[in-house]
């Protein structure tokens, strides 16, 4: 390959500009021009490409967002759309393309191999970290530090005021940022969309806490699994404790990226690179274990990833 594409598409993550500078230095370093596709697929339709070079992502490592910025793109649902693309990357003499984000990034990418054969990568980069292919997706260790930050402070004025603090992350369909948020930020409760929980045996637990002594919780809700607002009320109007919700939204998107979000960036956007060059398509770029692996998108986009029962029920165990 002589020339390739890179794009940063779904909701932005930490690490993003980490994993671009990765991918266009690396493919530089092999002699490979690269090209920047502006807003992700949106732009990638519309053509709105430009050449990038090593300069172009100079002090970029330690910067959250992304400098290719991002969006949905409903037009590319339709194969029609698909195949655009591929008229506007083969134009531009684009030999391979590699998309950086998450689980509707790469149903995108999948579609557009499986239709088309066009050379493609996925390097998985969202919060929720649902992508099947990775233990980790880039974003989501910076994600949970943020919001185990806010509940620190949080829990001062729970401590002070004695109150409970139901606190909403996000994760639509996914509980993987509210588990280890919940765990780290010893929360009294985790609510996730992928375990049933009963908000009437939480109340009498909460009831049965006061009871013993306890006079402040921290109650952590995926946005999935129900909205804060309404469960505060609900605990308040059944226990009759003094009860407030946090909504952290998209703070939890932003911020400068952890070190783990940069290596693991880092690793992937290169690995991505040699592999598009050695021939690899069709696949997402991950690390499982301590080891890039690469796995293929039709099994990736079938495959419901899900959280580990076992901290689930560890966050249960603490709480006391």
């Amino acid at each position: 390959m002589k020339k390739i594409a890179v794009l940063t598409s779904g909701g932005n993550a930490p690490g993003m500009n980490a994993a671009i500078r990765a991918v266009v230095r690396s493919a530089v370093a092999w002699g490979v021009a690269v090209v920047g596709v502006q807003r992700g697929y949106s732009g990638l339709l519309e053509g709105d490409l430009r050449e990038m070079d090593v300069t172009s992502v100079s002090g970029i490592i330690n910067r959250g967002g992304t400098i290719l910025r991002t969006s949905r793109c409903p037009a590319f649902h339709e194969a029609a759309s698909r195949a655009r693309a591929v008229e506007v990357l083969t134009a531009r003499g684009i030999e391979g393309l590699i998309v950086i984000g998450g689980s509707g990034s790469s149903q995108g990418a999948y579609h557009l191999f499986a239709e088309t054969g066009f050379p493609v990568l996925v390097v998985p980069s969202t919060i929720d970290n649902d992508v099947a292919g990775c233990d980790y997706s880039i974003g989501f260790d910076t994600a949970v530090h943020t919001a185990v930050e806010c509940i620190d402070k949080i829990r001062d004025t729970a401590d002070s005021h004695e109150r409970i603090f139901v606190i909403e992350v996000m994760g639509r369909e996914a509980g993987f940022l509210g588990l280890e948020t919940a765990l780290a930020g010893g929360a009294e409760a985790a609510l996730l969309p992928e375990f049933p929980w009963d908000l009437e045996e939480l109340c009498r637990k909460i009831s049965a806490w006061e009871q013993r002594g306890k006079r402040s919780f921290i109650i952590v809700v995926a946005e999935g699994a129900g909205s804060a607002a309404e469960i505060s009320a609900h605990i308040a109007a059944h226990t009759g404790a003094e009860t407030r919700a946090t909504l952290l939204g998209h703070l939890q998107r932003g911020g400068i990226p952890t070190v783990d979000d940069r290596i693991l960036a880092s690793r992937t956007g290169a690995a991505a690179v040699q592999a598009l060059l050695e021939g690899a398509k069709g696949q997402t770029v991950g690390v499982i274990g301590r080891e890039v692996a690469l796995t293929p998108l039709d099994q990736v986009c079938r495959t419901k990833k899900k959280p580990d029962p076992e901290l689930f029920a560890l966050v249960n165990s603490l709480a006391c």
